[in-house]
């Protein structure tokens, strides 16, 4: 044979090897365990049961896997931080995911870092990628709205970054979600004013970007509409998760005639903004107008009157979605929880009452 022929024939078997060159897919299909648990396998994460990490690592051995060059660069330099990631404008928000993610972290060994974003931003994808490398995550949690952006999902999984995604409906496999049902606590809102003779009735929705938004105005819609009680357009305006959007709103929905007696808002500081809004147009709460709020947050007990509201246990939902990462499925100490124990909940208080005569 020719040294070219012979040349010709070496390339092709090569190209035949890159070809069924094995992937982190192969590895955790043949080795029965999720792609992330491969991932915590190659980063020698502490939290993967010595069994996994066995027949993960006789998998690889078997098949010569050598991971991708990037993603294999970044594995073995990754620390151990995890990342949150955010972009909800309600700061208390922030404030409880953080304390619930911290409470995870005791005793682990891992470090919380955080990172605000802006997703309109047209360098957001670049600004991630280079945030995660740069600080060489081992993990990220993603809540709400970050956690909806599918481009950032595809993004994590391309630099083979495990994260945990907070979302009111499921968006990824499951031990990739900790999912919050934000549609039931608008339901909530709903049969609590129904049960106390509110016909006309408002809501302020939160920024439609949050599918938050979307499911706490759903469930609110459904459970008025299983009533026989309609809310006109009108009477349904989006607000932005702030104070002055609830006021804003609240205003405007308090001069329209006939006057809603209920106003329903997609969180507390809207609550507190249309509270305002009904002293400076001189009615009373709840004698003439009752106020719901959502996610009951330090400020719905403080307010006068103190705001009936949808209980959200976002602390308790970032420890889970914490202790999610950095435990994985296959780690014998992970911390499991009852889905029914993250179920958003009514808490009354005395911003509700029954419909004025």
């Amino acid at each position: 044979m020719s040294k070219t022929a012979a040349g010709s024939a070496e390339g092709s078997t090569e190209i035949e090897r890159d070809r069924r060159r094995p992937t982190i897919n192969d590895i955790a299909r043949l080795a029965a365990v999720s792609k992330k648990t491969v991932s915590r396998v190659i980063n020698e994460s502490p939290f993967v049961k010595e069994e996994t990490r066995a027949r993960v690592n006789a998998v690889i051995d078997e098949l010569g896997y050598v991971p991708d060059p990037q993603a294999r660069g970044l594995a073995f330099r990754r620390s151990f931080l995890i990342g949150m990631i955010y972009d909800n404008p309600n700061p208390q928000y922030v404030v409880n995911m953080q304390q619930g993610i911290l409470d995870a972290l005791k005793g682990s060994g891992y470090e919380l870092i955080i990172r605000p974003v802006v997703r309109s931003d047209p360098n957001f994808l670049s600004d991630m990628r280079a945030f995660v490398e740069r600080q060489k995550l081992f993990g990220v949690v993603l809540p709400p709205s970050v956690s909806e952006d599918e481009r950032l999902a595809a993004l994590l999984n391309e630099i083979d970054c495990p994260y945990v995604r907070i979302a009111s409906v499921p968006l990824d496999e499951a031990e990739s979600m900790v999912v919050t049902h934000d549609h039931m606590g608008g339901a909530a809102a709903a049969k609590h004013l129904l049960a106390h003779g509110h016909k006309v009735i408002a809501h302020i929705s939160g920024p439609l970007t949050f599918r938050s938004a979307h499911e706490r105005r759903r469930g609110f819609c459904e459970a008025l509409a299983a009533a026989g009680v309609g809310m006109p357009d009108a009477y349904v305006m989006e607000g932005a998760y702030t104070f002055e959007s609830g006021m804003a709103c609240g205003e405007a929905l308090l001069a329209l005639s006939p006057r809603p007696t209920a106003i329903f808002t997609g969180n507390d500081e809207m609550a507190s903004g249309v509270l305002q809004a009904a002293r400076k147009a001189g009615l009373r709460v709840p004698e003439d107008l009752s106020v719901v709020g959502f996610d009951d947050f330090q400020i719905a007990s403080r307010l006068w009157p103190p705001l009936t509201t949808v209980h959200a246990p976002t602390t308790d939902v970032g420890r889970i979605a914490a202790d999610r990462l950095i435990r994985g499925e296959d780690d014998g100490r992970a911390r499991r929880y009852d889905p029914d124990s993250i179920l958003p909940y009514l808490v009354v208080r005395e911003s509700s009452g029954p419909a004025p005569a």
